[in-house]
């Protein structure tokens, strides 16, 4: 529980969620962070506690950022922040993976593989919130590490993925769409002789992580 009210708490503290704005259904910030829905609930209630959220009932209830939210109201903040070395040491991983791995499902995926990752960089494009983008996005870099037809490869990233996940803020949906832009003309080209453009702007949409993705950590 604490994991989430520290990320939701810091997005509000960043002016990541601003005052008023409604935060997407349990289940969909549930999948977005990877834990149970009991976990966000109990977050959410916790940051009312706090502050920074609060609940509105009857027809069309919800969550949302109250109108002067509590700043630094969550100590576990203090943890997530001092986790920077961590975090960049989890990019730089990611790096030198999603490069080889864009590179190598550049020569190898089908035309199959290719509609299904434009069909999700669509999706991304048109998700609602940063919940629903975030789930996509994970199905998006997966699917570029299984169109490599090298399962090793995928295994060694799928920890990486999975751990720097677990850093994740919520973002303005349009910030996320910006990044998607960047990120979809890196997913596999149609030929092979295009597979060291693909590893290129690999290198430079996962380079601009340690720039904007992660700015509530301390600086290096």
């Amino acid at each position: 529980m604490d994991t989430v009210r520290a990320r939701i708490s810091l997005a509000v503290d960043l002016g990541l969620l601003a005052p008023g704005e409604w935060l997407p259904g349990n289940a969909a910030i549930a999948a977005a962070l990877d834990v149970s829905q009991i976990t966000v609930r109990r977050a959410l209630v916790a940051l009312g506690r706090d502050g920074v959220l609060e609940r509105r009932p009857g027809r069309g209830c919800g969550t949302r950022v109250v109108a002067e939210p509590a700043r630094s109201a969550v100590r576990e903040t203090d943890a997530y922040r001092a986790a920077a070395d961590e975090v960049h040491r989890l990019v730089d991983q990611r790096l030198v993976l999603e490069c080889g791995l864009a590179h190598l499902a550049a020569r190898a995926a089908d035309a199959d593989r290719l509609a299904e990752l434009r069909e999700l960089a669509e999706r991304m494009e048109r998700a609602a919130d940063w919940a629903e983008f975030h789930r996509l996005d994970e199905v998006f870099h997966r699917t570029v590490a299984a169109a490599t037809g090298v399962p090793a490869a995928a295994a060694d990233y799928e920890p990486v993925l999975r751990d720097l996940y677990r850093y994740y803020l919520p973002y303005p949906v349009e910030r996320l769409r910006e990044s998607n832009r960047s990120t979809t003309s890196s997913s596999p080209p149609c030929a092979p002789a295009t597979a060291a453009a693909a590893a290129d702007v690999a290198h430079r949409h996962v380079t601009a992580l340690h720039r904007d993705m992660f700015v509530g950590l301390d600086a290096r």
